[in-house]
């Protein structure tokens, strides 16, 4: 038995598409290596890009492992209910689902949502509430001059920093933060919402919908792209148990309050290859836009290096979304749609048309909020800022709902060390 596989074959034994099997390379769950003469066997009849792609290999060992954690990942969710507490982490959720291509919060299909809703009354679905319990919520009970100090303090620092700093001082303020009843929990959650998009967006807090709180913060008068920024908010609010939103839920299921627990997703949120996914998106327009030949520049960016890894390229190919992301199709749409008349909307578009010629992956949200960021000369961060701001409401969503089911996650380890005798 070989011990390469091709494209094909990897792709066959993973039950994945070419597209997703990129993907998984991209984020790091499987490396490729150039094929030698006796492992680029792609079939004659391929176009050339699949032929190209398939013309790498891939260790065969490495892709039957993750293929059978895949199998027990499967098998784990049929008993997830048994081993939730000492098990595997997999969770029953009704928050929300990613099937067929689509995301939906609570049923209802979130690019739909997005077409119209505000990410409070999209807020309100996830907690269960009526839109006007979340606008109505009392006002953080912090002094205006307090919070203003407190952003002097910070002023020169990034979004995230000035967020990891000001809600564990916001929580200290909290008289109820660590009432268990609904009423002061959605209190909470809502005041939890504002204060993280002030400090984001360095404002004192308001009870305005938000789109229209960071419009003004970053100067876009014009309504329709503040529309977008709205549709932004909406898009970014969940998608299911990320690594930021797994790692709330564990903190919650701790029983920390619903700042504690936010600031742990804002922690996780900061990693590279999760919020920090904005950022690299970003370099990589800069780096493409100063290429002669974006063709070219591309190969060069996509060569493995010295252990025949090829390098990640953020904003393309989510495992989850095989034949796209529908998240980014509505916000590029739009964002066309909505760009100045001198804009580098053009190189967004050639960039992502240059990728999927090259590679056959998609953008991701990633990518659409960075291009937004770019496009509409946004503060540098802002497609952070909209991630963040929008995926609180989604944390304290989970949060809610792995307080009622009050239970501590507490997963088992797979033991693959050295065996230890009896």
């Amino acid at each position: 038995m070989s011990s390469y596989m091709t494209a094909t074959e990897a792709a066959a034994e993973l039950g994945i598409s070419r597209a997703t099997l990129y993907a998984y390379v991209s984020r790091g769950l499987l490396s490729s290596a150039p094929a030698t003469d006796a492992t680029a066997h792609a079939p004659q009849a391929d176009s050339a890009n699949a032929a190209a792609a398939n013309a790498r290999r891939y260790d065969a060992a490495e892709v039957r492992r993750l293929a059978r954690r895949k199998a027990d990942g499967k098998r784990a969710g049929k008993v997830a209910q048994k081993v939730l507490d000492w098990g595997v982490p997999v969770l029953e959720s009704s928050i929300t689902l990613i099937a067929g291509g689509r995301l939906f919060y609570r049923g209802q299909d979130a690019v739909e949502l997005a077409r119209h809703a505000s990410l409070e009354e999209v807020a309100a679905l996830l907690w269960e509430c009526t839109p006007r319990r979340v606008l109505d919520a009392p006002a953080a009970p912090i002094a205006a001059a307090q919070w203003s100090a407190w952003l002097k303090l910070w002023s020169g620092h990034s979004p995230l920093e000035r967020a990891l700093v000001l809600l564990p001082a916001a929580a200290a303020q909290m008289p109820r933060i660590w009432a268990q009843g609904r009423d002061a929990q959605l209190d909470n959650a809502a005041v939890l919402m504002r204060l993280l998009a002030a400090a984001l967006i360095s404002a004192a807090p308001s009870g305005e919908p938000l789109h229209r709180q960071i419009a003004h913060a970053w100067g876009v008068r014009s309504r329709i792209q503040a529309d977008l920024l709205r549709a932004a908010l909406v898009l970014c609010a969940d998608h299911e148990l990320n690594a930021s939103t797994f790692t709330v839920r564990c903190i919650t299921s701790t029983g920390t309050h619903l700042f504690g627990a936010a600031t742990g997703g804002l922690a996780a949120l900061a990693g590279p290859r999760h919020g920090g996914e904005t950022v690299r998106v970003a370099a990589l327009f800069e780096e493409a836009a100063h290429a002669d030949d974006l063709h070219r520049y591309l190969a060069q960016r996509l060569a493995p290096d010295e252990r025949g890894v090829t390098p990640a390229l953020s904003g393309f190919g989510h495992p989850l979304y095989p034949d796209g992301d529908p998240r980014a199709r509505l916000l590029l749409d739009w964002l066309a749609q909505r760009a100045p008349a001198r804009s580098p909307m053009a190189e967004v578009d050639l960039l992502a048309q240059a990728v999927m010629e090259t590679t056959g992956a998609r953008p991701t949200l990633d990518y659409a909020l960075a291009a937004i960021e770019r496009v509409l000369a946004l503060p540098r961060g802002a497609a952070f800022t909209l991630f963040a701001a929008g995926r609180v409401t989604g944390w304290i969503a989970h949060a809610l709902e792995q307080n009622a089911d009050g239970r501590l996650i507490r997963p088992r380890a797979r033991y693959v060390g050295e065996h230890v005798p009896a």
